[in-house]
């Protein structure tokens, strides 16, 4: 779930100056005048030829910027969003402080604040009754091994099958999509504990659906606290191609199943698992210290730690130890997460993410591995609407990079079986 390194790369490599361009949108030559103006420092390459730049602080720079000149082949590598801002290790919803959000509104109430700028205190999501029953017969037929990720795709697609008018793309048509299609999902997941009558927050909702254990009132706090601290990143892989979706004019649920897609990768969506079994270890040991001594010699990274947006602590992950520290059956998970912390810390200056955080949840609360996933999509699929909303307003088709080809130069013979 969180933008990862490559593995055995804490910090992201340097950029050239025509990288650096790309991601700022901006020719060469203004990349250089942001250096001459004090915008951007830069190195001299290795041999002294050209110059490389600070990746985080060109991605810093890009963001307060916003600045998009036209690339060669007319596609946009850089795009004007009004949802997030990630910026000296805090990110921001619309301009307001997404974790103070997270701390004060329902999962459903910042939803709807990134979607329309408006905050409803109590809004609650329905799901139709043929829709869910819909999915729920999709996600049963489906085998007994599949995953949580498995299951939600399938029910976007019945979800879809069943709303004819899914090709509507007016903001409204848009919006009503999502506040139906979100407990859809929810509610087409199997059910593990006890569940209570229908009107209740989408947290609520979830709980059952994540662990036999009852809920209680700060556990509860702490899974929709996450939920709403995930539903935007700015532009992580799975929200890149749910704006790919939207720019080729898909309907809403398709683009939901373009996010859900990438969230299957290792070093996004599936990362929070990772880091469930690697705490998991440490609390059955007993020790943190083995575990991340296990991990360093194999030279695997530690799950949990590190986000190459952040310099210091994942705002999200801090947040959520906040809140994690009113669980009275989380104090062991929670111990044990902060000597991964530390233990890491003598060897490299790494910092805990929001895998990490959710990880303590899952593990302290009888989840399965995968729950984070669940979590992490579930709520990511309001994100992922309102970038829709955005790229359903801009030209169609925009987002057309060129390839650099590298093949055989043409003309070449015709090809024969040997």
């Amino acid at each position: 779930m969180t933008d990862q390194p490559e593995p055995g790369r804490p910090d992201a490599p340097r950029l050239t100056t025509r990288e650096a361009a790309e991601l700022l949108g901006v020719k060469p030559e203004t990349v250089y005048a942001y250096v001459s103006r004090g915008q951007l420092s830069s190195e001299r390459a290795a041999g002294g030829r050209g110059s490389t730049f600070d990746a985080d602080e060109v991605r810093a720079l890009a963001r307060r910027s916003g600045r998009r000149e036209p690339s060669p082949a007319g596609g946009d590598l850089v795009f004007r969003t009004g949802i997030t801002l990630i910026e000296q290790d805090r990110y921001y919803f619309r301009g307001v402080d997404a974790t103070e959000l997270a701390r004060n509104h329902s999962y459903e109430e910042v939803a709807e604040w990134l979607w329309t700028g408006e905050l409803r205190p109590g809004v609650r999501f329905t799901a139709p009754s043929e829709t869910l029953a819909a999915a729920r017969r999709t996600v049963g037929a489906l085998p007994a091994h599949s995953g949580s990720t498995d299951r939600l795709r399938v029910a976007v697609t019945a979800a879809a099958a069943t709303d004819p008018l899914r090709f509507d793309l007016s903001p409204g048509a848009v919006l009503s999509s999502a506040r139906s299609l979100i407990p859809t999902l929810v509610g087409a997941l199997p059910v593990l504990g006890s569940t209570e009558a229908d009107g209740g927050s989408l947290a609520r909702e979830l709980w059952p659906r994540l662990t036999a254990r009852p809920a209680d009132a700060p556990a509860l706090a702490v899974l929709d606290a996450a939920l709403a601290l995930l539903i935007d990143h700015d532009l992580a892989a799975s929200t890149l191609a749910a704006r790919v979706a939207a720019s080729a004019r898909a309907h809403p649920y398709a683009v939901v199943s373009a996010g859900l897609g990438v969230l299957e990768g290792p070093l996004h969506g599936a990362a929070s698992g990772l880091a469930h079994r690697m705490l998991q270890e440490a609390v059955d040991r007993g020790s943190a210290v083995p575990v991340v001594a296990d991990h360093l010699r194999t030279g695997r990274p530690v799950p949990g730690l590190g986000h190459r947006l952040y310099r210091g602590e994942d705002p999200r992950a801090r947040t959520l130890f906040a809140l994690l520290e009113d669980v009275p059956q989380a104090a062991g998970a929670l111990a044990a997460a902060r000597e991964v912390v530390a233990t890491t810390a003598r060897h490299a200056p790494l910092h805990a993410n929001i895998d990490l955080a959710l990880a303590v949840l899952s593990v302290s609360c009888g989840m399965a591995a995968e729950a984070g996933e669940t979590v992490f999509a579930v709520s990511r699929t309001a994100g992922w609407i309102a970038h829709a909303l955005e790229e359903y307003g801009e030209r169609p088709l925009r987002i057309r990079p060129s390839g650099h080809y590298t093949g055989p130069r043409p003309p070449q013979p015709l090809p024969h079986a040997p």
